[in-house]
């Protein structure tokens, strides 16, 4: 099949696969996911790992250069790692991240260095042990804080992703800049978002702005990093510290018109906006016996239906209702 390039309407080229491995997930934190009642899919509705990668190499053929591995978790699902192994040596695949909510044991972070994947985001939405059960719902603080140091100690590019809410963890964002002080960690802050798989959500009290101002109150000097055109986030430094943070409008959705993502969940719906419907299902297209070219076709014609904003995409879902995160891949 001829290459050929995945370029939307408004001339944005996706060339950034998020791609879930499975819905599952040893946490249950408030904001992606009730505490009881979720109905996770069947192993035989979830991509197999063959499918998975099928896909992964036809969507590198048509311009994608960089996955991330999402979930749920994606290592609680058995076999990731040979399939990591697989994935990487698709061609034209220049980059492998992963996000996890840092549960990895040793085995798993000596596997991922022999692979060469080197950029783990972290779900990290406290430093305090109680507050980070009463997010998680779950009393794994420890092990999680070990593993980050135990990345960090291995030489892994490391980022914390904290969701902030009111009630939850404004306690921890100072906490969390003075993390980069002695250690080159990012820090990312990120805006509340409607995907906790019910209808109570409203509009969030900490936007960037204010997760900035709150910053500013406490640093009133900070240096603004340069980033990439298609970043998510607005990254800033205090002078003289490590490491960096980052702010991401995930809720005011600004960075839209930059935007490279490209989303495939484990049960196969692709979405070309997280805020947006499915697609497609890419799933019950291969397995409905369509060949590589057909398969191509149907996500070429995805890609050009892509609105123009994560606004435009909503209004098009025609639900109040929002999935769980583990279900979207993030």
């Amino acid at each position: 099949m001829s290459e050929s390039l995945l370029i939307d309407k408004y001339g944005r080229q996706l060339s950034y696969l998020r791609l879930s491995v499975t819905d599952r997930c040893n946490f249950r934190c408030y904001y992606c996911m009730p505490e009881e009642g979720m109905n996770f899919a069947a192993r035989q509705e979830l991509l197999s790992f063959e499918e998975l990668y099928q896909l992964s190499a036809l969507f590198c053929s048509m311009g994608v250069n960089k996955i991330r591995i999402t979930g749920g978790e994606p290592f609680v699902r058995a076999g990731i790692i040979p399939f990591l192994r697989k994935l990487s040596q698709i061609p034209g695949l220049e980059e492998i991240t992963v996000t996890s909510n840092g549960t990895l044991n040793q085995k798993q972070i000596k596997a991922l260095q022999e692979i060469g994947i080197r950029k783990i985001n972290i779900s990290l939405d406290s430093l305090d042990r109680e507050r980070f059960f009463k997010i998680t719902r779950r009393d794994s603080f420890d092990s999680v804080f070990a593993s980050i140091f135990s990345l960090m100690e291995s030489g892994f590019d490391i980022k914390l992703n904290c969701v902030v809410a009111e009630n939850k963890n404004i306690q921890d964002i100072v906490p969390f800049v003075e993390l980069t002080k002695d250690r080159p960690i990012a820090v990312r802050f990120l805006e509340e978002m409607p995907f906790n798989g019910s209808s109570t959500f409203g509009t969030p009290q900490w936007s960037h702005r204010e997760i900035y101002q709150h910053i500013t109150n406490h640093y009133p000097t900070l240096e603004k990093l340069q980033s990439e055109a298609s970043s998510t986030s607005v990254n800033y430094k205090v002078p003289g510290y490590a490491g960096s943070f980052g702010i991401i409008p995930s809720f005011s959705r600004t960075f839209c018109g930059t935007c490279n993502r490209i989303r495939l969940g484990a049960t196969g719906e692709l979405r070309t906006c997280l805020y947006g419907p499915p697609a497609t299902n890419l799933r019950d297209v291969i397995r409905s016996g369509n060949t590589t070219e057909q398969v191509a076709q149907e996500i070429l014609e995805a890609v050009s239906r892509r609105e123009k904003d994560g606004f435009a995409a909503e209004a098009s879902h025609g639900t109040a209702i929002h999935e769980s995160m583990s279900v979207l891949g993030g």
